[in-house]
């Protein structure tokens, strides 16, 4: 399989959201197959959805993977159940989301996995951590993500201060 850039986003809004998104992205890192390009600053957001629970931190990872698309969504979801994952409430509190944003140019809509990921256009917590990844990127369709944060629904986002460069262990 050739290598293939995919752009994953991250959020967490329960136990230490911070540290688990930062856990999550040396996981990402030791992904089999698979180059951690580049990681995001991360943010705050108001939840969308149920608007009692705490706000969320998010961001995302640029990587660059041999992994089939479905393949690396397996990955992502074996790191959300490391993470206590429970898929109880649409929009609920979580301790790890990922989702895989983009994958090269392709466009997949399957019963599993449909990318670009629907929601990206609606999302400044998703569209600004893609614009501090690379910003040219853009949608199969020509969109740029530049183009849609212009255009994106606020959601009181606020840069986080930088962690710490101490490696995280994956567990």
């Amino acid at each position: 399989m050739p290598v293939t850039d995919a752009f994953i986003g991250l959020g967490s809004n329960l136990a230490d959201p911070t540290a688990q998104l930062a856990r999550a992205v040396a996981e990402l890192a030791s992904l089999p197959d698979t180059t951690l390009v580049a990681q995001s600053a991360f943010y705050s957001s108001h939840p969308v959805g149920p608007q009692d629970q705490p706000d969320f931190v998010n961001g995302a990872v640029w990587l660059q993977t041999r992994l089939s698309p479905l393949q690396l969504l397996d990955r992502l979801q074996q790191i959300e159940q490391h993470h206590g994952r429970e898929r109880k409430q649409r929009w609920g509190p979580r301790t790890l989301d990922l989702d895989l944003l983009m994958y090269d140019d392709d466009t997949i809509s399957s019963e599993r996995l449909t990318v670009p990921h629907p929601e990206l256009p609606n999302r400044d917590f998703v569209l600004q951590p893609l614009l501090d990844l690379k910003a040219d990127l853009a949608l199969p369709d020509g969109q740029t993500i530049a183009q849609l944060r212009q255009h994106c629904p606020d959601n009181n986002l606020r840069p986080l201060p930088p962690l710490p460069r101490e490696p995280f262990p994956p567990g």
